[in-house]
């Protein structure tokens, strides 16, 4: 496997590593791409507004230009940072299938990095499921799985909703896993729903407690639109993110956004509140300044100006394709978020 060498000129301060001394690194990405569909009417999925005759006139022109917007946010992301090239990991959701993840990655602006891809179709009334895309040379799949997230309303009628994704391989010589959520949203109001999200924790805390009796030092990456914020019960009581890592207790994992929430920074405004559910999460084994493997380091919500409105009332607000039907030709209702894992070249 090709290993990337970064000479650690940039962001020493948040580093903490010597001066010039040479590190390998990742980056590990999550982007909700904000219903990127086909112009294909599928039987058995509520997509018909994502055709060139539903609400959203959703063209083949429109789509080829919402591909390379996504395209050429993905391969910024980490620009700051010195990255080049997308993350070595990205977490996706809001994907129709694994169609249009195959145009993605196949865009002039993301070619080179070879993406490859793991999707699974889930049984979302509207279409939507997640993914993950990796770059082969950092990373290697040795398994997958997309565990059922079984939810039920009321009257016991069943809940379809977003599938899982749970990704496990070798990341430059180390075992690591993926798990890739887009949990349930808030849609008729956030104490109805938060059930929905409680259950969905619960399912990724299992998940998450079965690779650590397997392993005890698992090297673990929870990410998604969580579509809860870090302090809220589904993050703090039932996945078990905690907000610092030096107050960590057994068993819990830690929330690396927790921080840039407490300042203030957020992912996305949902209903005009600025909120942080876009997520990375990770295992204590990642947590530490021992640089003989793999260690996090930075974490970051890439909110770049030209994923901005410019002007008007939602100045700031992320760029996103539609406002309401209309047009907008932007990217997402959403930020891109990441965090850069480092360790010593020995």
């Amino acid at each position: 496997m090709r290993r990337l060498m970064i000479l650690v000129f940039f962001a020493l301060p948040v580093l903490g590593i010597k001066a010039q001394q040479p590190v390998r690194a990742g980056l590990i990405a999550f982007y909700n791409l904000e219903n990127l569909f086909d112009t294909i009417d599928s039987p058995d999925v509520y997509d018909e507004d994502f055709t060139p005759e539903g609400l959203n006139k959703w063209t083949g022109r429109r789509y080829q230009e919402k591909l390379g917007n996504m395209a050429l946010a993905i391969s910024r992301i980490g620009e700051e940072d010195g990255w080049q090239g997308g993350p070595a990991i990205l977490g996706v959701s809001e994907i129709e299938n694994r169609s249009v993840l195959e145009d993605l990655v196949a865009h002039p602006l993301l070619k080179a990095s070879n993406y490859q891809i793991v999707h699974y179709d889930s049984p979302d009334r509207r279409g939507v499921d997640v993914g993950l895309l990796y770059r082969p040379r950092f990373f290697r799949v040795t398994a997958s799985a997309s565990p059922e997230l079984v939810l039920k309303d009321d009257q016991g009628e069943r809940i379809y909703t977003r599938d899982q994704l749970v990704v496990s391989g070798v990341f430059d010589g180390e075992p690591m896993h993926f798990i890739v959520n887009h949990w349930p949203s808030r849609s008729g109001g956030e104490m109805t729903t938060r059930p929905r999200r409680n259950a969905a924790a619960a399912l990724t805390r299992y998940h998450v407690d079965s690779l650590l009796a397997i392993d005890p030092q698992a090297k673990i990456f929870v990410m998604g639109d969580l579509n809860d914020d870090p302090s809220n019960e589904s993050l703090r009581k039932i996945l078990r993110a905690a907000p610092k890592a030096s107050k960590l207790k057994e068993g819990e994992l830690y929330n690396v956004m927790y921080p840039l929430f407490k300042k203030g920074i957020g992912s996305l405004n949902y209903r005009d509140g600025l909120n942080l559910f876009d997520q990375i999460i990770v295992s204590q084994a990642l947590v530490g300044k021992d640089l003989s493997s793999y260690k996090f380091r930075i974490a970051r919500v890439f909110n770049s100006p030209f994923l901005m409105q410019k002007d008007g009332q939602y100045k700031g607000y992320p760029l996103r394709s539609f406002a309401g039907t209309v047009w907008q030709g932007g990217f997402s209702d959403h930020f891109p978020v990441y965090v850069i894992i480092v360790r010593n070249n020995d």
